[in-house]
């Protein structure tokens, strides 16, 4: 049987610098930081060297931060020199500002000449509400760029030794959050539907109602059985995983309270943990992940 071409692909490197490593990225052709432009950057799951290579350029030419709680501190030891720092962090019972004013203030400082830079955990389109904030800017004819990144529910999971998806335990994974607006268990969502609809669920911002959730998983007809996995700190030195089942969550829950931010991850996924858990021991002892 003939056989097709072969490409083939040439590496080319330009050493005439004399440049290596990371230095030689100085030389890329990265996107201009304008002034007047807010750019929304996730800056991963907690590990910095998660982060991607626009996420450092945007720390390294903004002129201010406004950054979420669920931002590693260790990323912000990499902002340029001279730039503001400004905490806009919403946690759940803890006093936090308004989306109204995040949004407004992103406005405020866009329109004063600003290059800001708006960092999030995760990715800002994954329960960031990132997607409300570029709704915001664009009415208000604010220019933004959206940079994505790896949310906690693969990268987290892949720190955990659980695929996010295999081909022995499940072709589906749905993610969705805990929580609506108001912090209550969101009453929007079709839990019998849910329950039956993928093999492994990921569940953001979900322990507070974990025992809801569970009752409503079951009465979809969810298993008794089935594995839950509670993932705190994910990526994180202080990394932790906690296993329990569907029926026992919420006793889990009361009596553990374990610590937050977490995934909560239903299913066989967990399966695969006892083979690929690879995050520790000395590997944990490195901040850049």
């Amino acid at each position: 049987m003939a056989s097709g071409p072969t490409k083939s692909v040439e590496h080319w490197v330009d050493t005439r610098d004399g440049a290596t490593g990371f230095a030689r990225l100085d030389a890329e052709p990265f996107p201009v930081f304008e002034p007047g432009w807010v750019w929304l950057v996730g800056a991963g799951p907690g590990a910095p060297g998660l982060m991607s290579l626009l996420c450092y350029h945007a720390l390294q030419n903004c002129d201010v931060v406004v950054y979420d709680a669920l931002v590693n501190p260790d990323i912000l030891r990499w902002v340029r020199t001279g730039a503001e720092l400004e905490y806009a962090g919403k946690r759940g019972g803890k006093p936090s500002p308004t989306q109204r004013d995040i949004t407004l203030r992103l406005i405020e400082l866009a329109q004063a000449g600003k290059r800001v830079l708006r960092l999030k955990g995760g990715d800002p389109f994954m329960f960031g509400r990132g997607g409300e904030e570029c709704q915001n800017l664009a009415g208000s004819h604010i220019p933004f760029r959206v940079v994505p990144g790896i949310t906690a529910g693969v990268g987290g999971l892949a720190y955990a030794g659980m695929p996010a998806t295999h081909r022995d335990t499940n072709h589906s994974v749905i993610f969705l959050t805990g929580h609506d607006a108001s912090g209550r268990m969101p009453a929007n969502v079709n839990w019998e539907a849910v329950a039956k609809a993928s093999p492994v669920i990921v569940m953001y911002m979900a322990v507070k109602h974990l025992s809801e959730i569970a009752a409503a998983l079951l009465a979809g007809g969810r298993a008794p059985d089935d594995p839950v996995t509670i993932l705190s700190n994910a990526s994180m030195p202080q990394q932790q995983v906690a296993t329990t089942t569907l029926a026992g969550a919420g006793d889990f829950i009361r009596q553990n309270d374990p610590p937050t931010p977490a995934l909560v991850v239903v299913g066989h996924a967990a399966d695969w943990r006892t083979m690929l858990d690879w995050y520790r021991g000395g590997l944990r002892e490195n901040r850049i992940g």
